[in-house]
């Protein structure tokens, strides 16, 4: 029509209330699967991501909530483990000799990567300046407030850098932003400074800033380890695409930066520094591992209280990761066509988890901006969460019973739940796995995308392509009767 312009951006994003059963069957709850705010309309201020970030505000103050009962240290009668409020950041507050300032590796040993302990020392320092203007509340309590404040913000990142990586489905973020996991384990302990760089590291790769990818996935090693293995994801596409420039920037970077973070504290203090790595080295398998439950039917019984402490040989866990990540690269090398990079990342990581000797429950909390990428779906993702909160309630029934035997569970017990979480997430593995084989099946391939997260690798030749009979993409819609909706995963 004359006078008129023809638009050439993408499509509109796609709304999870058409894409996704239970999405669907929730929002009919509320009104219909299309409402005033899902629409996107440049004119009104209540955008995707601000909607998402309100989502995250809320959960965090579930979570802050659920955490409160714990707050004050006063921990008679078990509260800690009658309430399920258990937070390390209470008890740490003293053992790491935060209260009377001391400085982490220079003063004390701690038992995180440096920036980690940076962040404690940091935030240790607020408190001590907020507690010196106002002295009414402990200064635990406000260690503890601080410590909230800080994390949320690096929580809101991770939804802000999530819903940005998935491009045309932000709302995928809300997988994330309203995560039950999120609200047990937001304050459980210091993983989400290490989630905010990791997905600021795929927020940077997928808007193609290599340099920054590498810095932010190098800051988030230097906090935890698992960010490092984003790079196995990196690498395998890197082969498959031949495109290995930009993954070797990535590389090097993510390497100088944490030589640049861990030098200086290394060489000033190396006896402080060094006992992290020697701790991580000598420490007894955790009991929610594979080699704990294995250990137990060794030599005791799942009737005991709690695990045999046990070291597991530092190769025999070494040769599980190695063995684990080389089944991640021969799937991501022999997939018919090349997988999506949230994918692979997500199985990297996964691998990491189910190898390892130290499994923290709020380690799986990783998982969800991951899965969130790689397998936007709610109705398993969210039977996998509950079943992590239910690891995590039994855990602390566990810990009960050496003070108070008639409450507590036997090992057997919590067994159980953890067996029934690893096989959810070996289950959440063989559907990403059957979508990387089934590209058709992928929701996020559904509309014609190739990799919104990919980065460079969005829309690259593959390499290694096999021919494969494609299958025609089933996509979701409302019945136009009876409301009812097909998809691929119902097939």
């Amino acid at each position: 029509m004359a006078g008129t312009t023809t638009a050439v951006d993408e499509p509109p994003p796609r709304l999870p209330s058409r894409g996704d059963p239970m999405a669907w069957r929730a929002a009919r709850g509320l009104g219909g699967a299309w409402g005033r705010h899902a629409a996107v309309d440049r004119r009104s201020w209540w955008t995707p991501l601000r909607w998402l970030l309100a989502m995250t505000i809320v959960t965090l103050l579930l979570g802050f909530a659920q955490k409160s009962p714990c707050t004050t240290g006063q921990w008679s009668g078990d509260k800690q483990y009658t309430h399920f409020c258990y937070s390390d950041v209470v008890p740490l507050w003293t053992d790491e000799r935060l209260s009377i300032g001391a400085v982490p590796y220079r003063d004390t040993a701690v038992e995180y990567p440096v920036l980690t302990g940076g962040f404690m020392w940091l935030t240790a320092d607020l408190t001590r300046g907020v507690h010196a203007i106002t002295s009414g509340p402990d200064e635990l309590v406000v260690f503890g407030v601080l410590t909230a404040l800080l994390l949320s913000v690096c929580a809101l990142f991770v939804t802000a850098t999530t819903a940005q990586t998935a491009r045309r489905r932000p709302w995928d973020a809300a997988i994330f932003a309203l995560s039950p996991l999120l609200i047990f384990h937001a304050f459980s302990n210091w993983d989400l400074l290490a989630m905010a760089f990791a997905s600021g590291g795929l927020w940077a790769w997928a808007r193609r800033r290599p340099v920054l990818a590498g810095a932010l996935i190098g800051l988030g090693t230097a906090a935890k380890l698992y960010p490092v293995f984003l790079l196995v994801a990196i690498g395998i596409l890197a082969v498959r695409t031949r495109r290995f420039a930009d993954p070797l920037w990535t590389v090097v970077t993510a390497g100088l930066v944490w030589i640049a973070v861990n030098v200086p504290l290394g060489l000033a203090f190396h006896r402080g520094w060094w006992e992290f790595y020697e701790f991580s080295i000598d420490r007894p398998t955790e009991r929610s591992t594979f080699w704990a439950i294995g250990r137990t039917l060794k030599v005791a019984s799942l009737s005991d209280q709690d695990a045999p402490t046990w070291v597991p040989p530092g190769l025999a866990v070494t040769l599980a990761l190695v063995l684990a990540l080389g089944v991640v690269l021969a799937l991501g090398l022999l997939a018919p066509e090349r997988p999506r990079l949230a994918q692979l990342a997500f199985l990297s990581v996964l691998a990491f988890l189910l190898t390892t000797k130290v499994w923290s429950p709020q380690y799986s909390l990783w998982l969800v901006p991951l899965l969130a990428l790689a397998r936007p779906r709610w109705r398993l993702n969210l039977v996998w969460q509950f079943s992590e909160i239910a690891v995590w309630m039994l855990t602390l029934t566990v810990l009960l019973g050496y003070s108070a035997p008639a409450h507590g569970v036997s090992y057997g017990g919590l067994v159980v739940a953890l067996l029934l979480r690893d096989v959810l997430l070996l289950v959440l593995a063989g559907l990403i796995v059957r979508e990387m084989w089934c590209p058709w099946l992928d929701v996020v391939r559904s509309d014609g995308s190739d990799d919104p997260g990919g980065g460079i690798f969005d829309g690259a030749p593959d390499r290694h392509r096999r021919l494969y009979s494609a299958e025609p993409l089933v996509e979701m819609h409302d019945g136009p009767d009876d409301g009812s909706v097909q998809s691929a995963e119902s097939r």
